[in-house]
Protein backbone atom coordinates (compact mmCIF):
# COMPACT_ATOMS: atom_id res chain seq x y z
CA UNK A 1 0.00 0.00 0.00
CA UNK A 2 2.93 2.35 0.96
CA UNK A 3 4.16 1.76 -2.43
CA UNK A 4 1.32 2.44 -4.39
CA UNK A 5 0.84 5.94 -2.56
CA UNK A 6 4.14 6.92 -3.11
CA UNK A 7 3.78 6.05 -7.13
CA UNK A 8 0.31 8.37 -7.06
CA UNK A 9 1.64 11.09 -5.21
CA UNK A 10 4.86 11.01 -8.11
CA UNK A 11 4.72 14.14 -10.36
CA UNK A 12 3.83 13.53 -13.37
CA UNK A 13 6.20 15.03 -15.86
CA UNK A 14 5.35 15.64 -19.87
CA UNK A 15 9.06 15.99 -21.43
CA UNK A 16 9.19 17.64 -24.10
CA UNK A 17 12.28 17.88 -26.71
CA UNK A 18 13.70 18.12 -30.69
CA UNK A 19 16.13 15.78 -29.56
CA UNK A 20 18.72 17.80 -32.18
CA UNK A 21 21.50 17.47 -30.40
CA UNK A 22 23.66 15.16 -27.32
CA UNK A 23 23.16 18.24 -24.96
CA UNK A 24 19.05 16.78 -25.60
CA UNK A 25 20.42 13.17 -24.66
CA UNK A 26 22.51 14.04 -21.56
CA UNK A 27 19.78 16.14 -19.63
CA UNK A 28 17.00 13.65 -20.45
CA UNK A 29 19.85 10.92 -19.02
CA UNK A 30 20.46 13.12 -15.97
CA UNK A 31 17.06 13.34 -14.88
CA UNK A 32 16.15 10.37 -15.32
CA UNK A 33 18.84 9.19 -13.47
CA UNK A 34 17.87 11.36 -10.47
CA UNK A 35 14.45 10.42 -10.94
CA UNK A 36 15.63 6.64 -10.63
CA UNK A 37 17.72 7.25 -7.48
CA UNK A 38 14.75 8.99 -6.10
CA UNK A 39 16.52 11.99 -5.75
CA UNK A 40 13.31 13.83 -8.33
CA UNK A 41 10.05 12.40 -6.85
CA UNK A 42 8.59 12.39 -10.04
CA UNK A 43 7.74 10.10 -13.11
CA UNK A 44 8.32 11.19 -16.60
CA UNK A 45 5.09 9.81 -18.57
CA UNK A 46 5.76 10.55 -21.64
CA UNK A 47 8.52 11.72 -24.31
CA UNK A 48 7.51 14.11 -27.55
CA UNK A 49 9.37 15.28 -30.19
CA UNK A 50 8.43 17.59 -32.44
CA UNK A 51 10.22 15.33 -35.13
CA UNK A 52 9.79 11.58 -36.15
CA UNK A 53 11.95 8.43 -37.12
CA UNK A 54 14.09 9.43 -39.84
CA UNK A 55 14.25 12.78 -40.01
CA UNK A 56 17.49 13.60 -38.27
CA UNK A 57 20.29 11.44 -37.24
CA UNK A 58 20.42 13.02 -33.49
CA UNK A 59 17.02 12.76 -33.00
CA UNK A 60 17.18 9.15 -33.76
CA UNK A 61 19.81 9.04 -31.32
CA UNK A 62 17.36 10.90 -28.56
CA UNK A 63 14.56 8.47 -29.32
CA UNK A 64 17.05 5.30 -29.31
CA UNK A 65 18.07 6.77 -25.57
CA UNK A 66 14.06 7.22 -25.00
CA UNK A 67 13.06 3.58 -25.88
CA UNK A 68 16.13 2.00 -23.47
CA UNK A 69 14.48 3.88 -20.52
CA UNK A 70 11.25 1.98 -21.68
CA UNK A 71 9.00 5.86 -22.06
CA UNK A 72 6.37 6.30 -24.14
CA UNK A 73 7.65 7.87 -27.73
CA UNK A 74 5.17 10.42 -28.92
CA UNK A 75 6.35 12.80 -32.00
CA UNK A 76 4.42 14.68 -34.53
CA UNK A 77 6.45 16.64 -37.38
CA UNK A 78 6.26 20.02 -37.25
CA UNK A 79 7.13 20.25 -41.04
CA UNK A 80 4.84 17.55 -42.48
CA UNK A 81 1.80 20.04 -41.08
CA UNK A 82 3.71 23.18 -41.49
CA UNK A 83 3.68 22.20 -45.18
CA UNK A 84 0.37 20.40 -45.15
CA UNK A 85 -2.09 22.30 -48.13
CA UNK A 86 -0.23 25.49 -47.44
CA UNK A 87 -2.04 26.35 -44.02
CA UNK A 88 -1.32 29.81 -42.74
CA UNK A 89 -3.13 28.65 -39.21
CA UNK A 90 -0.66 25.33 -39.14
CA UNK A 91 0.62 26.43 -35.78
CA UNK A 92 -2.76 26.02 -34.38
CA UNK A 93 -3.46 22.91 -35.94
CA UNK A 94 -0.40 21.88 -34.99
CA UNK A 95 -0.81 22.53 -31.03
CA UNK A 96 -4.42 21.13 -31.33
CA UNK A 97 -3.06 17.80 -32.94
CA UNK A 98 0.00 17.54 -30.14
CA UNK A 99 -2.61 18.18 -27.18
CA UNK A 100 -5.42 15.26 -28.69
CA UNK A 101 -1.52 12.98 -28.65
CA UNK A 102 -0.73 13.67 -24.90
CA UNK A 103 -4.10 14.35 -23.68
CA UNK A 104 -4.59 10.63 -22.07
CA UNK A 105 -1.09 11.13 -20.07
CA UNK A 106 -2.41 13.89 -17.97
CA UNK A 107 0.66 15.73 -16.92
CA UNK A 108 0.84 18.09 -13.98
CA UNK A 109 4.08 19.66 -15.35
CA UNK A 110 5.51 19.60 -19.11
CA UNK A 111 9.41 20.47 -19.08
CA UNK A 112 10.76 22.05 -22.83
CA UNK A 113 14.42 20.21 -22.85
CA UNK A 114 15.35 21.91 -26.16
CA UNK A 115 12.46 21.86 -27.61
CA UNK A 116 12.70 24.14 -30.35
CA UNK A 117 9.34 25.11 -31.63
CA UNK A 118 7.06 27.99 -29.50
CA UNK A 119 4.48 27.05 -28.00
CA UNK A 120 1.22 28.34 -29.03
CA UNK A 121 -1.39 30.39 -26.79
CA UNK A 122 -4.17 27.63 -26.29
CA UNK A 123 -1.46 24.49 -25.00
CA UNK A 124 0.03 27.28 -22.53
CA UNK A 125 -3.21 28.04 -21.09
CA UNK A 126 -4.06 24.07 -21.20
CA UNK A 127 -0.86 22.81 -19.33
CA UNK A 128 1.74 23.89 -17.24
CA UNK A 129 4.89 23.94 -18.77
CA UNK A 130 7.90 25.25 -17.89
CA UNK A 131 11.90 26.15 -19.71
CA UNK A 132 14.65 27.18 -19.17
CA UNK A 133 16.11 30.69 -20.37
CA UNK A 134 20.00 31.25 -19.98
CA UNK A 135 19.54 34.86 -17.67
CA UNK A 136 18.77 35.90 -14.62
CA UNK A 137 15.12 37.30 -13.27
CA UNK A 138 14.76 40.50 -15.50
CA UNK A 139 17.56 40.14 -17.26
CA UNK A 140 18.54 40.42 -21.12
CA UNK A 141 15.92 38.36 -23.36
CA UNK A 142 16.89 36.23 -26.46
CA UNK A 143 19.55 34.17 -27.27
CA UNK A 144 22.18 32.85 -24.70
CA UNK A 145 24.53 34.86 -27.31
CA UNK A 146 22.51 37.59 -26.76
CA UNK A 147 22.09 37.56 -23.13
CA UNK A 148 25.41 37.23 -22.60
CA UNK A 149 26.82 40.13 -25.09
CA UNK A 150 24.05 42.50 -22.93
CA UNK A 151 25.24 41.38 -19.56
CA UNK A 152 28.82 42.55 -20.99
CA UNK A 153 27.67 45.52 -22.49
CA UNK A 154 25.39 46.93 -19.35
CA UNK A 155 28.33 46.04 -16.56
CA UNK A 156 26.18 43.40 -14.92
CA UNK A 157 27.33 41.93 -11.73
CA UNK A 158 25.75 38.98 -11.60
CA UNK A 159 24.54 36.13 -13.96
CA UNK A 160 22.22 33.27 -14.17
CA UNK A 161 19.81 30.98 -15.29
CA UNK A 162 15.85 30.38 -15.00
CA UNK A 163 13.15 28.37 -15.63
CA UNK A 164 9.73 30.13 -16.22
CA UNK A 165 6.60 29.35 -17.26
CA UNK A 166 5.69 28.93 -20.69
CA UNK A 167 3.33 32.09 -22.27
CA UNK A 168 3.01 32.94 -26.13
CA UNK A 169 5.29 35.81 -25.11
CA UNK A 170 8.86 34.72 -25.66
CA UNK A 171 10.41 34.50 -22.29
CA UNK A 172 8.45 36.44 -20.85
CA UNK A 173 6.41 33.69 -18.14
CA UNK A 174 6.81 33.87 -14.25
CA UNK A 175 9.97 32.82 -12.79
CA UNK A 176 9.39 29.48 -11.67
CA UNK A 177 12.86 28.94 -9.98
CA UNK A 178 16.68 30.37 -10.90
CA UNK A 179 20.07 30.98 -10.01
CA UNK A 180 22.72 33.43 -9.73
CA UNK A 181 26.33 34.10 -9.42
CA UNK A 182 28.88 37.26 -8.99
CA UNK A 183 31.01 37.76 -12.73
CA UNK A 184 33.05 40.48 -10.55
CA UNK A 185 34.94 38.24 -9.12
CA UNK A 186 37.08 35.69 -9.90
CA UNK A 187 38.12 33.99 -12.59
CA UNK A 188 35.96 37.35 -13.93
CA UNK A 189 37.78 40.30 -12.66
CA UNK A 190 41.14 40.34 -14.41
CA UNK A 191 38.88 40.39 -17.38
CA UNK A 192 37.17 43.48 -16.70
CA UNK A 193 40.10 45.30 -15.91
CA UNK A 194 41.85 43.84 -19.58
CA UNK A 195 38.70 45.18 -21.20
CA UNK A 196 38.97 41.63 -22.72
CA UNK A 197 35.42 40.93 -23.97
CA UNK A 198 35.56 38.14 -25.95
CA UNK A 199 36.92 36.10 -23.06
CA UNK A 200 34.65 37.63 -20.63
CA UNK A 201 31.83 36.06 -22.93
CA UNK A 202 33.23 32.58 -23.17
CA UNK A 203 34.04 32.73 -19.42
CA UNK A 204 30.57 33.71 -19.01
CA UNK A 205 29.16 31.30 -21.24
CA UNK A 206 30.80 28.45 -19.81
CA UNK A 207 29.76 29.23 -16.13
CA UNK A 208 25.99 29.70 -17.01
CA UNK A 209 26.12 26.60 -19.15
CA UNK A 210 27.56 24.45 -15.88
CA UNK A 211 24.59 25.45 -13.85
CA UNK A 212 21.79 24.63 -16.70
CA UNK A 213 21.62 20.86 -15.63
CA UNK A 214 21.84 21.47 -11.95
CA UNK A 215 19.14 24.08 -12.05
CA UNK A 216 16.85 22.17 -13.97
CA UNK A 217 16.86 19.35 -11.63
CA UNK A 218 17.02 21.22 -8.49
CA UNK A 219 13.53 22.74 -9.66
CA UNK A 220 12.06 19.41 -10.73
CA UNK A 221 13.19 18.43 -7.07
CA UNK A 222 11.41 21.55 -5.77
CA UNK A 223 7.99 20.04 -7.55
CA UNK A 224 8.41 16.90 -6.30
CA UNK A 225 8.75 17.95 -2.74
CA UNK A 226 5.81 20.43 -2.97
CA UNK A 227 8.48 23.19 -2.38
CA UNK A 228 6.89 25.29 -5.17
CA UNK A 229 3.72 24.67 -6.96
CA UNK A 230 1.96 26.66 -10.10
CA UNK A 231 -1.88 27.89 -9.17
CA UNK A 232 -3.87 30.08 -11.47
CA UNK A 233 -0.75 30.51 -13.65
CA UNK A 234 1.41 31.59 -10.30
CA UNK A 235 4.61 30.41 -8.62
CA UNK A 236 3.73 29.58 -5.10
CA UNK A 237 5.77 28.12 -2.23
CA UNK A 238 4.91 25.25 0.06
CA UNK A 239 2.44 27.72 1.98
CA UNK A 240 0.15 28.90 -0.62
CA UNK A 241 1.98 31.83 -0.78
CA UNK A 242 2.87 33.29 -4.45
CA UNK A 243 6.53 34.04 -5.30
CA UNK A 244 8.49 35.94 -7.42
CA UNK A 245 10.72 32.80 -8.50
CA UNK A 246 12.67 30.40 -6.06
CA UNK A 247 16.20 30.99 -5.47
CA UNK A 248 18.61 27.76 -5.77
CA UNK A 249 21.52 29.73 -6.22
CA UNK A 250 23.23 28.07 -3.15
CA UNK A 251 22.09 24.05 -4.23
CA UNK A 252 22.83 25.33 -7.34
CA UNK A 253 26.26 26.63 -6.91
CA UNK A 254 27.62 23.77 -4.83
CA UNK A 255 26.56 21.53 -7.33
CA UNK A 256 29.05 22.72 -10.14
CA UNK A 257 31.84 23.82 -7.60
CA UNK A 258 33.05 20.28 -8.86
CA UNK A 259 32.64 20.80 -12.99
CA UNK A 260 34.16 24.00 -12.91
CA UNK A 261 37.18 23.06 -10.96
Amino acid sequence: MEDKERFISLLNIGWFSTGRDEAARQLLQAVQESVYAGEIKAKISFVFSNREPGESKESDLFFQLVHSYNLPLIYLSHKKVNTANGMKDWRIKYDREVMSKIEKFSPDLCVLAGYMLIVGEKMCQRYNMINLHPAPPGGPKGSWQEVIWQLIENKADKAGAMMHLVTPKLDEGPVVAYCLFSIMDEPFKEYWQKGNKQKLFHLIRQHELAREFPLIISTLKAFGEKQIDIKNGKVADDRGNFIEGYDLSDAVNRATQAILR
